[in-house]
């Protein structure tokens, strides 16, 4: 009987997680974003004449001087095509377009010296898989609608994790806790935040050798504005897989509006992704983690195959996490084992 109920008991809990999962990964990344600016309001709060002991004002103070950034960041790459704010939006449908009706291959063939029949075969082939192409954008489109519906609602959940964090979770602890393991649920959770806290930091390097990329990249293949749109990207590297695809939609987008060379930043961002997917970010969390470079990648590809991009992003904070717990749990029991040693392993039957 007791079996039954702790088997029906888990499949509720897993078919409540299952319906709520998209509450649950906006909390997660609500959670994360949390982290990322916790630091700076730390030190705000730290160096502050007024309110020391209050983290509402300065959390406030970091939301106001994120959204002037972001709004100055945005006007100067809206103004970068040559003082046309409007042009690269209106750009992007004819550019879509000209992708989904083959029309880019006459592009493709000037930039590669491409025959007739070459630039004609590219042509054909695109418009083979014209009603694929256009679902593809048609989908980014949704995707995109409900990814700024996300920045919308999970900069507002953070407040409370910042202003409550402590909190919430001095509470949970004390609402699963038994006075015998208060205090070891309580080092579990100093450990998570100190890996919660490396993850985050890791995500920054990641941004920031993004930004060096494609300001890099961009001022290289005369791009106006670059290191804005380096800036761009490297803060997009936060968004997990759509960041980058956003950025790279955006940078080629802008080459395109502005006859920079797009078709090479093309092929330079492939290559960086690659390098970044495979190579540089699984070393970056490897060495913060202490997760190996091999145990990272096949973190995120599992992940992705469970939850799709989601799954790729949370992935590694959670297997990060899952680690964390199991090195507490097994030392407590190995702890256990040894304060109370078997003194005598023969059982006497006489």
């Amino acid at each position: 009987m007791v079996v039954l109920l702790t088997a029906l008991a888990f499949a509720a809990l897993v078919t409540i997680v299952w319906v709520a999962r998209e509450i649950i990964v906006l909390f997660a990344f609500a959670i994360l974003f949390a982290y990322l600016i916790n630091p700076v309001v730390r030190a705000l709060q730290g160096h502050s004449l007024l309110f020391r002991n209050l983290k509402g004002p300065h959390v406030a103070e970091v939301y106001a001087v994120f959204l002037i950034c972001v709004g100055v960041l945005l006007h100067s790459i809206a103004f970068g095509a040559q003082h046309r704010p409007l042009e690269v939006l209106r750009g992007i449908p004819a550019a879509i377009e000209r992708v989904a009706s083959g029309e880019i291959a006459a592009d493709l063939g000037a930039n590669f010296h491409w025959n007739d029949a070459q630039t004609e075969r590219v042509r054909t082939t695109i418009r083979g898989h014209h009603d694929e192409i256009s679902g593809f954008f048609a989908g980014a489109e949704r995707k995109g609608f409900a990814l700024a519906g996300a920045l919308v609602v999970i900069p507002i959940l953070a407040i409370f994790f910042l202003s409550e964090g402590e909190n919430l979770a001095d509470q949970a602890i004390q609402l699963v806790a038994t006075p015998r393991t208060r205090e070891n649920l309580r080092a579990l959770a100093v450990e998570l935040d100190f890996t919660m806290q490396r993850y985050i930091r890791a995500k920054v390097i990641l941004a920031l050798l993004s930004f060096c990329f494609y300001s890099l990249a961009t001022l290289a293949l005369g791009y106006p504005k670059p290191f804005l749109l380096g800036a761009l990207a490297g803060v997009l590297e936060f968004i997990p897989m759509a960041g980058w695809m956003i950025s790279c939609f955006t940078i080629v987008t802008v080459g395109f509006v502005t006859h920079s060379h797009w078709i090479w930043m093309l092929g330079l961002i492939a290559v960086w992704r690659l390098a970044m997917d495979y190579g540089i970010s699984p070393r970056v969390m490897g060495h913060e983690l202490e997760l190996h470079p091999v145990v990272a990648i096949f973190t995120m590809m599992a992940g992705g195959a469970v939850g799709g991009i989601v799954g790729i992003y949370l992935s590694i904070p959670l297997v990060a996490a899952l680690r964390v717990i199991w090195r507490h749990v097994t030392t407590r029991e190995n702890v256990s084992a040894s304060a109370f040693p078997v003194q005598n392993s023969r059982v006497d039957l006489t």
